[in-house]
């Protein structure tokens, strides 16, 4: 049996590589079955100007699709996880425009995000 933590991190991933919309409301009823609240968001831009938007895009996201409560702690963990996800792309990134989607999961207290993201010069 997989952890909470590796269940949410699933979840997170799961929602990020969704292709559309309704691949997103389907997979979503799907872990609200399992006790996984998710969330996705979709982002673009240049890299470095957008980064904090991102961020931001994730918080709003996990509390319209109550992921999260309006608590600055639960502001807190998405906006850390968000970054944390994005930060494995800053080297890489930097100056490029990127456009992708960042996913959130929570299972519990445990939180997650993912993300997906295709660069261009």
């Amino acid at each position: 049996m997989m952890s909470a933590s590796a269940t949410a991190a699933r979840a997170a991933l799961q929602m990020a590589l969704t292709a559309t919309r309704e691949e997103e409301r389907a997979l979503k009823s799907t872990f609200a079955r399992k006790g996984v609240k998710a969330a996705a968001a979709d982002f673009g831009g240049c890299f470095s100007d957008s980064f904090s938007k991102v961020v931001e895009t994730a918080m709003v996201a996990a509390k319209r699709e109550g992921v999260i409560s309006a608590h600055h702690v639960h502001e807190g963990a998405v906006a850390g996880a968000a970054r944390d996800a994005l930060s494995q792309l800053a080297q890489r990134c930097m100056g490029w425009n990127v456009g992708g989607k960042i996913g959130i999961a929570r299972i519990g207290e445990h939180l997650a995000a993912a993300d997906r993201t295709r660069s261009s010069r």
